[in-house]
């Protein structure tokens, strides 16, 4: 069985690798630095945690479930503990692409990312429909990268991140460049920043008279059935007078050279920022 070292096992996102990795075909060591963190692993999955060495002593892939800001920290801290062939698996494409991981060419360094449980789904379990986040109940694609490395290391790394995203529906692959483009640049520079526009939006209209559950209703069901057409989800197109206030509402909330948080320099300094 494949030995995996999961570091921050007790953390918010470890908490949840944890949970899926407890009864896999993979063999987990746990590594959590915080006494809450570890005392929260015994009492919900009975698991005692290790220390990096212990971990890593027979360990084929590190796993390292700790935020952005501590990757490159702790991947620096663990490098002379590193045997030559281990796959390092990231969860989030920021640290990589900033270049805050060791340069060890003998290392294999795989970047997976969630898309989380899609807006449109089938689900009908009670549980599914409120898993938003995924890794527990809903289903959802997953996106991800083999930075380096060779090329037969990708199957294992993929297996790593059904196991830990799991229940998965589509795996893409993608390169770290591309992961990048996704999150920050798609999913939060640009989705996140619109989303809270809208929220700023309804709190207007409440603001000058609308009552306040109306103004939700209506903007989350106007965002159901426009969000199917735009994206294809339902046949259908928009009235003449949604389409003129789109041609008129586009220029007065958009920028013209809104598109340049895609260049790569744009990209750069948005996860300098975070990382």
């Amino acid at each position: 069985m494949t030995s995996i070292a999961l570091f921050g096992a007790g953390g918010k996102m470890g908490h949840r690798l944890s949970r899926n990795l407890k009864d896999s075909a993979f063999t987990v060591r746990h590594v959590e630095v915080s006494d809450a963190g570890r005392a929260r692993l015994a009492q919900d999955f009975g698991i005692q945690c290790v220390s990096a060495e212990q971990a890593l002593s027979d360990a084929q892939v590190a796993v390292l479930a700790v935020p952005d800001t501590h990757i490159g920290k702790v991947a620096q801290s663990i490098n002379h503990l590193l045997k030559p062939g281990t796959m390092v698996v990231v969860l989030d494409a920021a640290a990589p692409f900033a270049g805050h991981l060791p340069e060890r060419p003998d290392l294999t360094y795989f970047v997976t990312h969630p898309c989380h449980p899609p807006i449109f789904n089938d689900e009908t379990d009670p549980d599914a429909k409120l898993d938003r986040f995924g890794g527990i109940a809903a289903k959802q694609h997953i996106v991800s990268a083999l930075m380096q490395g060779p090329e037969e290391h990708y199957a294992l790394g993929e297996e790593v991140a059904r196991t830990i995203w799991a229940p998965v529906m589509r795996s893409h692959r993608v390169t770290v460049e591309q992961m990048a483009l996704l999150e920050p640049g798609l999913s939060e520079t640009v989705v996140a920043s619109l989303l809270d526009v809208m929220r700023e939006a309804m709190d207007e209209v409440v603001a000058r008279g609308v009552p306040a559950e109306a103004a939700r209703d209506f903007l989350l069901g106007h965002m159901n059935i426009l969000g199917a057409v735009i994206f294809k989800e339902q046949p259908g197109v928009f009235s003449d007078a949604c389409n003129k206030a789109i041609q008129f509402g586009k220029p007065m909330l958009m920028r013209d050279d809104w598109k340049r948080v895609f260049e790569p320099e744009e990209i750069a300094a948005s996860i300098q920022r975070i990382t």
